[in-house]
């Protein structure tokens, strides 16, 4: 099974108070320019925010990223989206069956404060952004909306509504593929995070961290999709 993500990137600026030990920040330094071309790296913006600036890093190479971003009553520092394509080929590439596609939208904002019924708003937005966004079909695989929170500090409350929050809606009883929300939470000042299940995405903004690839990089994981 071939697999392809298209993806965009840019160039980064980051500052002298960036989280994460020197350690973290010198991989993360490596990782930013990685097989990525200047051009792709360039078109990354400049959130003028130094821990945004460092996600981004990690980000701009599996999502195409935009700045400052409004969807509904809603505004987000960053958005990013992936998208994912694979198809399965019989003795030659140039004749494919079973394609199917994934896409992910990405919706990261920094808040003075957060509580569950914040959650849960984005919940609700998330289900709307489904019912316009979604293309049901028998090669639609799997769209996902991933919501993301930075905050001065984490609630327990708000910690365990996410640590148990989970949202999986089959379409067509699967048929024609489904759609998910995710959350997390991050306060990079506490080095706390907290996801839902079914994402890995607060790896990247866990920035005191180092980030890993998990079962050999987004990639993997998306295999992992394409084979439910």
């Amino acid at each position: 099974m071939d697999e392809r993500a298209e993806r965009d990137g840019g160039s980064l600026q980051s500052g002298a108070d960036e989280p994460g030990s020197p350690e973290t920040r010198r991989e993360d330094d490596a990782l930013e320019g990685h097989e990525l071309p200047r051009e792709v790296r360039e078109a990354v913006p400049d959130w003028e925010d130094p821990y945004l600036d460092r996600v981004s890093a990690r980000l701009m190479h599996s999502y195409d990223l935009e700045k400052d971003v409004r969807v509904g009553s809603e505004q987000f520092d960053l958005y990013g989206e992936l998208r994912v394509e694979s198809s399965k080929h019989l003795f030659h590439p140039s004749v494919t069956y079973a394609n199917h596609h994934m896409r992910e939208f990405l919706y990261a904002d920094r808040r003075a404060g957060i509580s569950v019924a914040d959650v849960e708003r984005l919940v609700d937005l998330g289900h709307e952004l489904a019912d316009e966004r979604v293309e049901a079909s028998d090669q639609h695989r799997a769209t996902e909306f991933t919501f993301v929170l930075v905050v001065p500090e984490l609630p327990e409350e708000v910690r365990t509504f996410v640590d148990g929050f989970t949202d999986r809606t089959l379409l067509k009883y699967g048929f024609h593929g489904h759609y998910e929300i995710h959350c997390c939470v991050v306060a990079p000042d506490e080095e706390a995070v907290v996801s839902s299940a079914r994402t890995e995405i607060g790896g990247a903004f866990a920035l005191w961290d180092p980030l890993e690839e998990p079962r050999g990089g987004i990639l993997g994981r998306l295999s992992g999709l394409f084979s439910r």
